[in-house]
């Protein structure tokens, strides 16, 4: 299915806000009918693409952002635009259709309208029967054809005759139950789309990794800091060690040094006190001697 994108500004009156839905939430559901100018250029059933008036009829709508937006408070679907955004749907419907409606009781022709607050991703059948949806931003344009899709199919069988004259609303009530089944399948495009959930996965794994990445710098950065202190340590350790080896030096010299003094002065304290009594010592021989002598004189006399 070939669809074609294309973007709309968004304008902010005074008295309205517009909320910027940059998310992956299915907003609402819409049907609508492709009012034609006239009949087919080719007389068979279904609109001709050149007959088409620009405008279109809201057959029906479903909020399925109200559940979780509207009980906020004055959080609804588009801020204070809550009861006229099936109309907004329809003003970008009906200027730009869907192109490309030849092939009877399939949809085709989907066109993706971007803003700056949300995206509607609409086709349509040959016989203008047009499905619309709004999501936020983020929603896979993918998953939301295929949502599309598969809504086309039961809705037709039930409402196709119906939808070629019904009158403006007037199959809300009656499409609620299969629009809610379908936006409650389609709410997590995660869970239906296989790419989706693929990217959730990388997008998981990407964070992840830039989590590990992350405390691995910081690992690195504690690393390089342990290392700059181990280097700081070594040399400390290295100064250390070189100022032991120059202080003990310092105190052999010192120990030499006492060791020295001590000696010489033991060895004066004995000259001071063996000299003494060395001298008395001979003195007191040589009197012995000359005692000895004197008395073998006085004997001899």
């Amino acid at each position: 299915n070939r669809h074609h994108t294309h973007t709309t500004p968004t304008t902010n009156n005074k008295n309205k806000t517009t909320i910027k839905m940059s998310d992956n939430k299915l907003r609402c559901a819409l049907v609508y009918r492709l009012e034609s100018s006239g009949p087919s250029d080719s007389g068979e059933s279904g609109i001709a693409l050149s007959n088409l008036s620009g405008n279109c009829t809201l057959l029906a709508k479903y909020d399925h952002a109200s559940d979780y937006e509207g009980s906020g408070g004055g959080g609804g679907l588009y801020g204070d635009r809550d009861k006229n955004y099936a109309e907004a749907v329809g003003m970008v419907v009906g200027n730009d259709p869907p192109s490309g409606l030849g092939e009877e009781g399939v949809i085709g022709g989907f066109k993706i309208c971007i803003s700056d607050a949300h995206q509607v991703i609409y086709g349509a059948d040959s016989d203008g029967l047009c499905l619309a949806i709004v999501t936020g931003l983020k929603y896979p344009s993918r998953t939301a054809i295929s949502m599309l899709t598969e809504l086309y199919t039961p809705y037709s069988e039930q409402f196709a005759l119906q939808a070629k004259s019904a009158t403006t609303n007037s199959l809300t009530k009656k499409s609620k139950k299969i629009l809610s089944q379908l936006c409650t399948k389609y709410d997590d495009s995660t869970k239906v789309d296989k790419a989706s959930a693929l990217n959730s996965k990388v997008e998981a794994v990407q964070a992840t990794m830039q989590d590990n990445i992350a405390a691995m710098l910081k690992n690195t950065e504690q690393a390089e800091s342990l290392a700059e202190r181990s280097n700081q340590l070594n040399e400390q350790a290295n100064v250390f060690q070189k100022k032991s080896k120059d202080l003990k030096k310092q105190m052999r010299c010192k120990n030499i040094k006492m060791t020295i003094i001590l000696v010489t002065l033991v060895v004066g304290v004995l000259v001071i006190i063996l000299v003494p009594l060395i001298v008395r010592a001979k003195n007191a021989a040589k009197g012995g001697r000359m005692l000895r002598g004197f008395l073998e004189e006085i004997g001899e006399a």
